[in-house]
């Protein structure tokens, strides 16, 4: 398969470039306005007892928890004459829209709208609820309260409550989004030619990158035709677009040229490349896309669209790389080094070209050889560094965002931090326990009231009015909705022995029931990535050992990026690190799924590349255990260098989305960034060495069946091993 299709571009260039750029500028076209089609929202999920109760409060009572609030600041208070008038004005135009119910202000609400003056009496709020979920409402209140904002005649007004803190991490990640592309494309650009010298080789793993990011652009359009799509699948799109279209193109081009070094035609060279390093780009792809498929499991379109955007993206990298890069490499031939910047630095600075090496006088065969003398010891040290940096995970706690994840100086966090500690009370904060159905004991209502304002955690107890057979009663919260303790409250009440069922909705059991569906689902998708990845790195390795042995690994791999994520964005560590971040005392529960989705498949990648040339050289050895350490240091050898530079460079596009403002973003980006340098250096050079030199030929062991079931489904190119030598 993979011989016809590098027989394809060594015999139409031309004719598959054309296709290419065809297909290119069509995805380009259609997928241009994605970001105008994709959703905010996503966060949870839509079956949970929280979110049937909030669908009930809008459908049948027209009410719910207020997820608006507009603060109204004067110099002289809120009982100025231009205050209140700015209050009336804000009410009026909040009541004129079909989407806002439950208006509440401190100007038109009598005896309770004192608990909405502030404690040092310069500011007063006006609530709302706006229908809709996590995505229609926010758009539905920004577009309402957009006009009213800002100062007016001495008085301010802002913006906060879920709906402001929705729509300004929506716009906060977009603007982000767009400067981490303006760092990391020129980054990247100058350390390809860094890494390779020449212009012309550095463009080609740009070109591939970009025209993921456009493909994927285009399915995501077409996928929000037909479901909901977060918009921050967008920043996947971008990230993983760059980074795997690098990595792809970083290893096809590093085998071409050592083919070519080796004397082999450009044909030749094009063929024997797709046919070694385009397997392990295949495998890769394979493993990377499935572990991301995992997120398919959980029942919320924010992590369902990172998986579309991540299968996507990886599919089209992988497609890209061996299908345009052939005809590419064809056309170049050995001009793929032409406008070597490196060559004519070093004549301006009168230093001679570099001696070619061999591979083992390399420093990753070297360094290779020196951890496998010392296998034990050496894996033993890097297994106790990581397990003592992954320690903080062991503390983590988990809660969904508030205004804290975006910069002190967005209008949400400012109005959520006075709400905190300004104001009598919680005026978002409150549950609402639905009865769906209270024929079967209409007279236990009162009791039940009773004992709701008995449970601790409970302030203020009212009933609703009852429509049908339904009714609801609202429970206001004394600690912070956020808490522990407002979880408690939560978990109190769903134990009540009540006369009906009940469904508890408000902010506080939105977030309880979105953490636990994603910790009910968490194993189902820890069991495909197992599985999924054991059966392609059997059918690449035919070897049992291996793939247990790099779910292991990789798995490992990972504690420290995760203790760090605890340490620093949980605990508060390092404020300086990121400098506006507010720690909240937990993580935002789908970043370290993402996470761990991500840099699983990240570190499969690195994987597949360095399995590939070991077992390479191992089928043209003699088998015996001293093959198996020198093949081990020979594939380091050969793939080190380049998964190093790849690791580097897709770090960078990583750490690019780290400068992001909101909270969250910049623990995606930090986390894997420094999970993949972690996994590209740490492991992939002590701990696969050392493992695989401690196993010796049982590195390749598989049980007979499984053995002739490789033999007849694995995919085999191999080719006769010729050792060029290093650059």
């Amino acid at each position: 398969m993979l011989t016809r299709l590098a027989d394809l571009g060594i015999r139409y260039p031309r004719q598959v470039l054309a296709a290419g750029l065809l297909v290119l500028v069509a995805a380009g076209v259609f997928g241009i306005s994605a970001a105008q089609h994709l959703h905010s929202g996503g966060f949870n999920a839509n079956d949970s007892d929280s979110a049937r109760a909030d669908r009930l409060l809008q459908q049948t009572f027209h009410t719910g928890a207020p997820n608006l609030v507009l603060e109204v600041t004067a110099d002289g208070g809120p009982d100025t004459p231009a205050a209140r008038a700015e209050g009336r004005r804000l009410v009026a135009a909040l009541s004129r829209s079909s989407y806002v119910e439950q208006v509440a202000s401190y100007w038109t609400s009598g005896k309770a709208g004192v608990a909405l003056r502030s404690h040092d009496g310069r500011s007063a709020l006006v609530t709302a609820t706006v229908a809709g979920d996590d995505s229609t409402a926010p758009e539905r209140a920004w577009d309402i309260v957009a006009p009213l904002l800002g100062g007016h005649h001495g008085v301010k007004v802002r913006a906060g409550g879920m709906t402001a803190v929705y729509h300004e991490v929506n716009e906060q990640t977009t603007h982000d989004l767009a400067r981490a592309e303006l760092i990391a494309i020129p980054i990247t650009g100058i350390l390809l030619v860094w890494v390779f010298g020449s212009v012309v080789a550095a463009l080609l793993p740009l070109a591939v990158g970009i025209s993921a990011i456009i493909g994927t652009l285009a399915v995501l359009r077409a996928l929000s035709a037909v479901t909901d799509v977060s918009i921050y699948a967008m920043n996947m799109t971008t990230a993983m677009g760059l980074a795997l279209g690098i990595d792809y193109s970083l290893l096809l081009l590093y085998r071409y040229r050592e083919q070519l070094r080796a004397g082999d035609a450009p044909p030749d060279a094009v063929r024997r490349t797709i046919q070694t390093a385009g397997r392990a780009v295949l495998f890769a792809a394979l493993t990377v896309a499935l572990s991301l498929a995992a997120m398919l499991v959980f029942p919320v379109y924010f992590l369902r669209s990172f998986a579309y955007a991540g299968v996507a993206v990886v599919a089209l990298s992988a497609l890209a790389a061996l299908v345009l890069l052939p005809a590419l490499f064809t056309l170049l031939g050995s001009r793929v080094d032409a406008l070597d910047l490196r060559a004519g630095l070093r004549r301006m600075l009168g230093r001679p070209p570099p001696q070619p090496k061999t591979v083992e006088e390399g420093f990753w065969y070297r360094f290779a050889s020196r951890v496998m003398h010392r296998a034990v010891p050496a894996a033993l040290a890097v297994i106790a560094l990581l397990l003592t940096l992954g320690l903080p995970f062991l503390h983590a706690h988990f809660g969904y965002p508030d205004e804290r994840v975006l910069p002190s100086t967005a209008s949400a966090y400012q109005v959520g931090s006075h709400l905190r500690t300004d104001y009598p009370g919680n005026t978002t904060g409150s549950l609402e326990v639905v009865i769906p159905d209270v024929s079967g004991a209409p007279t236990g209502v009162k009791g039940y009231l009773r004992e709701l304002a008995d449970l601790p955690g409970v302030g203020r107890v009212s009933a609703g009015p009852v429509v049908g057979e339904a009714t609801y009663v609202a429970v206001a919260l004394t600690s912070d909705p956020r808490s522990d303790a407002a979880k408690d409250t939560v978990a109190a009440i769903r134990g009540l022995d009540a006369p009906w069922p009940v469904l508890v909705g408000g902010q506080t059991a939105t977030d309880v029931d979105s953490v636990d569906v994603l910790a009910d689902h968490l194993p189902w998708a820890i069991g495909w990535i197992a599985v999924a990845t054991f059966i392609v790195l059997f059918l690449l390795t035919g070897s049992v050992l291996l793939p247990i042995k790099a779910l292991v690994l990789n798995t490992l791999s990972l504690t420290a990026t995760f203790g760090a994520a605890v340490w620093i964005f949980q605990d508060g560590h390092w404020p300086w690190l990121f400098g506006d971040l507010t720690t909240t005392g937990y993580l935002v529960p789908t970043m370290p799924l993402l996470m761990f989705c991500v840099a699983f498949g990240l570190s499969m990648d690195y994987e597949v590349f360095l399995l590939s040339r070991i077992r390479e050289q191992w089928l043209g050895s003699g088998r015996t255990a001293a093959d198996n350490t020198r093949a081990v240091a020979l594939g380091l050898g050969h793939t080190g260098r380049i998964v190093t530079a790849a690791a580097l460079l897709m770090a960078i596009v990583f750490a690019a989305i780290a400068t992001s403002k909101v909270a969250f973003m910049m623990l995606f980006g930090s986390g894997l960034a420094m999970a993949v340098l972690m996994d590209a250096t740490i492991v992939r050079g002590t701990l696969v060495p050392a493992f695989m030199r401690i196993a010796g030929r049982w590195n390749w062991w598989a049980p007979a069946p499984l053995a002739r079931l490789h033999d007849h489904i694995g995919l085999r190119e191999e080719a006769p091993i010729r050792e060029p030598a290093e650059a």
